[in-house]
Order: structure tokens, then C-alpha cells, then sequence
């Protein structure tokens, strides 16, 4: 179980290692980009949801307490981008099996 730092004050939230290593990657290429977004997601003690802003000028850090990163999945990283970039803000949706076949409308 990993831990979302965020801004000076130190509010802190547990998630899971594996999500907060794609939600690492999605956070860092937004960011870089100057995007901004809203973050939701669920608080652990299933008392209802958090929103974050999400920002460049926000501190931010990210403690993994596994002692190896996990394998990323590429379709993990770009349904949360995609995410990360609706109207909505980004959500943790769930983790799709990297093998399966996309299907693609005609």
C-alpha cells in the first residue's frame, strides 16, 4: 500500500502500489503538459469520495512501500488519461487485461 502526498500540509491517502504507479505516470505527464485536473477517488475507510485538484504549482508526492515497481499496462495508463482529460476529471477505473484484443468500431 502506497501513499498519495499531497500539497504542503501533507494530506495524505493510501492507494494501492500498483494503482499509484500508473496513477504516477498519468499524474506526471498531465502535469508536465501544464494540464491541470480533478482527481476522485474513493477514501479508504469507504466514508464516500475525495476530489483533488490537481496542479502544477501543488506539491506532490508519491511513497511506494513495495520494493518493486510493478510492470506498467499501457491500456491501464491511457483509459486513466483519458480520464484524466474528460470533462469529469479522473477517476481509478478498473484495471483492463493488457492481452485482450481491443475492439474497434468500423
Amino acid at each position: 500500500m502506497g501513499k498519495l502526498v499531497y500539497n504542503a500540509l501533507g494530506h495524505s491517502f493510501d492507494i494501492e502500489d500498483r494503482t499509484l504507479s500508473h496513477l504516477r505516470v498519468v499524474f506526471m505527464n498531465k502535469l508536465r503538459r501544464g494540464e491541470p485536473f480533478m482527481f476522485h477517488f474513493p477514501v479508504g475507510d469507504g466514508s464516500g469520495t475525495r476530489t483533488l485538484w490537481i496542479h502544477p504549482s501543488i506539491p506532490l508526492v508519491f511513497h511506494f512501500y513495495g520494493s518493486r515497481a510493478p510492470q506498467l499496462n499501457r491500456r491501464w495508463i491511457d483509459d486513466l488519461m483519458h480520464e484524466a482529460s474528460s470533462a469529469n476529471g479522473l477517476s481509478i477505473v478498473t484495471e483492463p487485461d493488457p492481452e485482450a484484443a481491443e475492439i474497434r468500431a468500423s
